[in-house]
């Protein structure tokens, strides 16, 4: 089962810590085919450049101003992958939803919109073609290590610096291998013998030391390809987009237009101004945020926001009652809290759906003794509820956790948030199933003005949104 909250947690992730200065790219060292490349193809992006960000190494800031909702740039994926489990739903090549795909009549794995984009696709199709056919049911490579794979033949048969790496070539990318955990050291330890047993018949894997540092690179800075309701589609590498430093007060969002990779302005930037994106999710305080950087991107977040915890009063809203509750037992719930959002996560994919459910209302009826309804944790499980419904088909359901939800999002995410676009967009869906069109109109109409910013007025999914508003 999906997990509609946690999918879109994951983010770009980080090129530099800010703990720690990483040695300037200027000064290191390229391979022989790196530097061929940087040597063959210089260039770099209208309207933005690179610069060493104080405290955090390399950045990406603009030379020009930027509008709210105007493009800062574009960029190709330099690799990517469709997930296993949109195969036959979407083309594995443009990530197009489409009904009658054709399939790839070898492995019968693959689907294609039509034969060009088959033909488009081959290069990287045929890593997995006969390795899957004669492998049948054992074939079971992640999503990383098919990323991965991908890579190292897009590697091998480039000789220029290609059209993702205008400012940073992908041999530059941070990997941060000397600050993974053992935990995670095992992990990519799993994805290397995934390699070797899966791809070893067409891949020539570099020594075991650098394939451990690419894939730590893709860990760190791969980026999870969403769809409108931030529905996880796939994971790309963009070496110019991983360049962007993070922010809890970000300046810009990306989203995707088919594999593609697009930066958008969601505040005004003046020349000299620091692209920033956010790697996580926004919703919780100000420990869980660095925590989650800490574990992921190896860095603790300078901001305004974290600096001061500005937003945690309004995110840990407090019962009022006539005996006010102690900071004992405040302290005691968030430690409750976030317990249960370890345990859910844990256990998602072994509990049935109305067990999962259950797990959420027991948690919300403890939580509410000392939370209110607004506070961040009470919000991420009525989230997780939320998805269990729609799981179950029980729009209803769905619809009543939803609509308190909205209430609460706006408040705890910056401007254009896509978290807030891809609720009403699930609301509108509701309203719209259950003949409650105007308000399913209403949702709609608002997930427009923030996806308008995010996506570009002209972005299919808009087209697709306003056809289907009209169809209604």
């Amino acid at each position: 089962m999906k997990d509609p909250l946690l999918q879109h947690v994951r983010a770009p992730a980080a090129t530099r810590t800010l703990s720690r200065q990483t040695p300037r790219s200027s000064t290191r060292r390229l391979p022989g085919d790196c530097a061929q490349r940087a040597a063959t193809m210089t260039g770099g992006i209208a309207g933005v450049e690179r610069f060493d960000s104080p405290g955090k190494g390399r950045g990406l800031r603009v030379t020009r101003a930027f509008g709210v909702g105007e493009l800062v740039l574009r960029s190709p994926a330099y690799s990517f992958v469709l997930s296993a489990e949109e195969r036959g739903s979407r083309c594995d090549l443009c990530f197009t939803r489409k009904e009658k795909l054709a399939r790839c009549g070898k492995c019968k794995k693959a689907f294609y919109c039509n034969a060009k984009c088959q033909r488009g696709d081959w290069a990287m199709h045929k890593l997995e073609c006969s390795a899957a056919l004669a492998f049948k049911e054992n074939w079971c490579p992640s999503e990383i290590c098919r990323l991965v794979a991908r890579i190292l033949a897009t590697k091998r048969a480039q000789k220029e610096r290609c059209v993702s790496e205008k400012i940073l070539l992908i041999d530059e990318i941070q990997s941060h291998v000397e600050d993974v955990d053992n935990e995670r050291r095992e992990r990519n330890e799993a994805e290397v013998a995934g390699l070797h047993r899966f791809f070893s018949k067409h891949l020539e894997f570099p020594d075991h030391k650098d394939l451990l540092a690419l894939i730590s690179q893709v860990a760190c800075n791969g980026f999870t390809i969403e769809d409108d309701e931030l529905s996880h589609l796939g994971t790309a590498l963009y070496p110019d987009v991983a360049l962007i430093n993070h922010s809890c007060l970000p300046s810009v969002i990306v989203t995707y237009n088919g594999t593609a990779a697009e930066v958008r302005a969601v505040r005004s930037m003046e020349p000299g101004d620091e692209v920033l994106i956010s790697y996580i999710d926004l919703l919780y305080p100000t420990d869980d945020r660095n925590n989650r950087l800490r574990e992921s991107y190896y860095f603790t977040c300078d901001c305004q926001d974290c600096r001061t915890k500005s937003s945690d009063k309004a995110k840990l809203r407090v019962r009022k009652r006539s005996d006010p509750v102690e900071p004992q037992a405040v302290g005691s719930m968030v430690r409750y809290a976030r317990k249960t959002v370890r345990e859910f996560r844990a256990v998602k994919h072994i509990k049935t759906p109305g067990e999962l459910l259950e797990m959420c209302e027991q948690s919300l009826e403890e939580m509410g003794s000392v939370f209110e309804d607004a506070n961040v944790y009470m919000v991420h499980v009525m989230y997780q509820a939320m998805g269990v419904c729609l799981y179950m088909e029980d729009p209803e359901g769905a619809l009543r956790y939803g609509e308190k939800i909205i209430k609460h999002y706006s408040k705890f995410y910056p401007p254009f948030s896509l978290n807030v676009s891809s609720m009403y967009l699930k609301l509108g869906r509701l309203y719209m199933g259950l003949e409650r069109h105007s308000e399913g109109v209403s949702a709609f109409k608002k997930a427009m003005a923030i996806m308008e910013v995010a996506h570009g007025k002209d972005h299919f999914y808009l087209t697709e949104l306003r056809k289907e508003m009209a169809q209604r």
